[in-house]
């Protein structure tokens, strides 16, 4: 599963549109901009960690790292 994948897959558990995670993360009014680098971003697969972190604050996650058995 890309990030992409799992990004949207929590916004819907949680009832929230990537729209208003955007707008959150880039701290602006101009939702249509915001939502735009974001799209590109996931769609390009050049998100970085701090945003993937932002977001899974925002949606109330927490990232964790487990050692494969």
């Amino acid at each position: 599963m890309t990030i992409k994948d799992e990004i949207k897959s929590l916004l819907a558990r949680e009832a929230m549109t990537m729209t208003e995670v955007a707008s959150k993360i880039y701290n602006t009014d101009n939702k249509r901009a915001a939502m735009s680098s974001l799209s590109q971003k996931l769609k390009n697969e050049t998100i970085r960690f701090r945003e993937v972190r932002e977001i899974a604050d925002i949606l109330g996650y927490d990232i964790k790292f487990e050692k494969r058995h």
